[in-house]
């Protein structure tokens, strides 16, 4: 298989309600639960590209573009954009769609970087 054959299998989709649990005093989104999301499709992502142990190093960038109010849905995407010897960039955007309507817009978009790891937890090469 290609390395863009294994981006493309490897891209992953999760959606989510927001509940009132998880937001503010102005009924948004906590960013620390956005960031919590996007690092967990991260890592999904970065795990089904790689089928070895991944760990997040770094967030290295996330753009916060509009407030993602209660009562609508979220769907996180995470793709790969970069493969190295032992690491991995997965890039992951937030949508907001509205829970009645056709609405949908981008609202958080973010970096991750991945390395595979042995079993002492020491960085290994990407088997691919």
């Amino acid at each position: 298989m290609t390395i863009e054959e294994r981006i493309e299998k490897s891209t992953t989709s999760l959606f989510k309600a927001v509940f009132p649990n998880t937001t503010n005093h102005y009924d948004t989104l906590f960013g620390g639960t956005a960031m919590q999301m996007m690092d967990e499709v991260a890592f999904i992502t970065a795990t089904r590209f790689s089928r070895q142990r991944m760990v997040t190093v770094s967030s290295d960038r996330i753009d916060f573009k509009k407030p993602i109010p209660a009562g609508t849905f979220v769907e996180l995407i995470g793709k790969v954009t970069k493969v190295g010897n032992s690491s991995l960039k997965v890039s992951v955007e937030i949508f907001i769609e509205e829970m009645y309507s056709n609405h949908r817009e981008q609202a958080v978009q973010g970096e991750f970087t991945f390395v595979a790891i042995d079993d002492e937890k020491k960085p290994v090469n990407l088997k691919i």
